[in-house]
């Protein structure tokens, strides 16, 4: 009999997805800055909620991009999809390219407003109309960043390659699963760090995240085509 710890094992992309949710958490743009000042000056569960309108922003580029996916892995005439894996791969390409090279990074100083702070402390909870809002903030913030469906188009077509060797469907939906919580995970261990956190966030820090991501999403983008054409 197969035990639970081998069938982990034989799942790699469990593995990757837990590597790349973490990248996503870290890339450097709004929602990371708004993220940490409304964490400092509205409390740890607002900045929770607030990530819960972007991730449902983000579930709405995976639905868009996965049914593209699917459109191009029809199309295709090629073993293991490689029309998808090309895509996926360029996309991975050019956007580490923009990271290291375009992209550029402004270190962006989060205010505490002394007036929200005592709002804050002196009330007990938020309203639902200020939950609402948050939400409403973290969507359209997310939703208005064309990076966004860029990289998960990328991502997706990065997950299809690594469980191409799985008949079922449901490997696609673990991989992109584990990315989401583990982007999650690590965006509330921000919030909940943030005061924290401030002091050590400088330009120099920032920069190097950047080229970090640039280096990592450039890497993925080359091996995800040579593991087609080679």
């Amino acid at each position: 009999s197969i035990d639970l710890f081998t069938i982990f094992v034989a799942m790699d992309y469990i593995f990757q997805a837990i590597g790349i949710g973490f990248i996503l958490s870290i890339m450097i743009g709004p929602v990371f800055f708004v993220l940490l000042e409304i964490s400092i000056t509205k409390g740890f569960k607002a900045a929770l909620i607030f990530d819960l309108g972007v991730l449902l922003s983000d579930l709405f580029y995976i639905v868009i991009s996965m049914f593209f996916a699917y459109q191009l892995r029809g199309l295709s005439d090629f073993k293991n999809n490689l029309a998808l894996s090309i895509l996926g791969g360029s996309l991975f390409f050019v956007y580490g390219v923009y990271n290291l090279f375009f992209k550029k990074i402004k270190l962006v100083p989060i205010t505490l407003d002394k007036e929200l702070l005592d709002d804050h402390h002196n009330s007990k909870s938020s309203t639902a109309r200020d939950n609402t809002m948050l939400v409403l903030k973290g969507f359209t913030l997310n939703l208005l960043n064309p990076g966004v469906v860029i990289y998960w188009l990328a991502i997706i077509a990065k997950g299809f390659d690594l469980v191409s060797k799985y008949e079922s469907d449901l490997h696609i939906m673990i991989f992109l699963f584990v990315i989401l919580l583990t982007y999650f995970g690590i965006d509330s261990l921000k919030a909940y760090v943030a005061n924290k956190l401030k002091p050590l966030v400088t330009t120099g820090l920032l920069k190097g995240l950047n080229w970090l991501i640039g280096i990592v999403f450039m890497g993925t983008g080359v091996f995800l085509i040579l593991r087609q054409l080679l």
